[in-house]
């Protein structure tokens, strides 16, 4: 009895504890070669395209509105974004891989949402994470290194402080190690598995000597 007590428990914590962890799937989109559509042209809408921008300067993005900020327009014409001065219709998704809902009007969102559920499209609807296919979280770009951020959907806020920790903290000539570490690997011998394990080897007495100097200091 006291046994099937204690497994219960026991699968009462880990059910608890996989509820309140981030089950989200992290990945790296070539929005070079997607197309991505945002769908209005308010304060939320400038706010999503200012942030794929930066990330992605060479993102593929078309926006739909019946108005856009003089802010929008100017960012547009800075990257070749296309505005749309019209009213959303489920037409405008044909030829589209992400879908982001910005504007005002509830009943909207929800029509885009669905919309892009049955064509099997990504979806976020700002600020409605039941709609949301996937997040925007913080990012960090220097160089060829990029770090995400996600606090799943629970606190922006967060993301954006731990954001700003990881700017600071991170050098700003990581990117000369990774491109060092590229030019290396290209020297190496062997099979795949091979070159994998060299180089964790030698990528741990990186750490190893960094972590030595912080001991000293």
């Amino acid at each position: 009895m006291k046994e099937a007590v204690q497994h219960n428990k026991d699968t009462t914590l880990q059910e608890d504890s996989h509820s309140s962890r981030n089950n989200l799937y992290p990945i790296f989109l070539k929005v070079k070669q997607l197309e991505v559509l945002i769908v209005g042209g308010g304060n939320v809408a400038l706010e999503k395209l200012t942030f794929l921008l930066k990330s992605s300067p060479d993102a593929q993005v078309t926006m739909i509105s019946p108005m856009f900020r003089e802010e929008t327009k100017t960012l547009a014409d800075r990257f070749g974004v296309t505005l749309v001065t019209k009213n959303y219709k489920k037409r405008f998704l044909r030829g589209k891989h992400i879908v982001i809902a910005t504007t005002d009007k509830p009943e909207v969102n929800t029509t885009v949402y669905r919309d892009c559920r049955k064509r099997a499209i990504l979806v976020n609807v700002a600020d409605n994470p039941p709609y949301c296919d996937f997040y925007m979280g913080g990012i960090v770009t220097k160089g060829n290194v990029k770090v995400a951020i996600s606090t799943n959907g629970q606190s922006p806020t967060t993301a954006k402080r731990l954001r700003q920790f990881f700017e600071e903290v991170i050098p700003e000539n990581i990117d000369d190690l990774v491109k060092n570490l590229n030019e290396y690997r290209k020297t190496i011998q062997g099979d795949f598995e091979q070159k994998v394990e060299i180089l964790n080897e030698f990528t741990k007495g990186l750490i190893g000597k960094k972590e030595v100097e912080n001991d000293q200091n």
